[in-house]
């Protein structure tokens, strides 16, 4: 939820359903710590199948980490797909039902020249 949104549902409704904005996710800094932990994981590799299943378990695990690390009363949710770059394109759909004051989405493309990563991070406030 961008800086503008909360501050919008901050003045509508005078709160989050029992949250601060503090407590709220910041989009930014969520798509900041995928794309470094998928960079730190991946970075320039080339894509080898012998990899995927390792780099499939060890993004999220490591995304998770750094979620949990954020101190937010929230539930975190986090979805990986990889594939070889090779023209042809990825496609990822979700349905959800939730709080929209507090809950959120966000999905990240990652990629190199040869790795194509999308990763969703999904939250719900506890």
């Amino acid at each position: 939820m961008g800086a503008e949104s909360m501050q919008q549902l901050s003045t509508e409704d005078n709160g989050f359903d029992g949250l601060t904005e503090d407590d709220l996710v910041d989009d930014a800094e969520v798509d900041t710590m995928i794309r470094e932990t998928i960079t730190q994981v991946v970075g320039d590799s080339t894509f080898a199948l012998s990899k995927v299943q390792q780099w499939a378990a060890t993004i999220p695990e490591n995304c998770l980490k750094r979620l949990v690390a954020l101190n937010k009363p929230f539930k975190f949710v986090v979805t990986c797909n990889l594939t070889q770059q090779a023209g042809a394109g990825l496609h990822s759909a979700c349905c959800t039902r939730w709080n929209e004051k507090t809950d959120g989405k966000l999905a990240v493309q990652w990629e190199n020249s040869q790795v194509l990563v999308l990763l969703t991070v999904y939250w719900m406030a506890i």
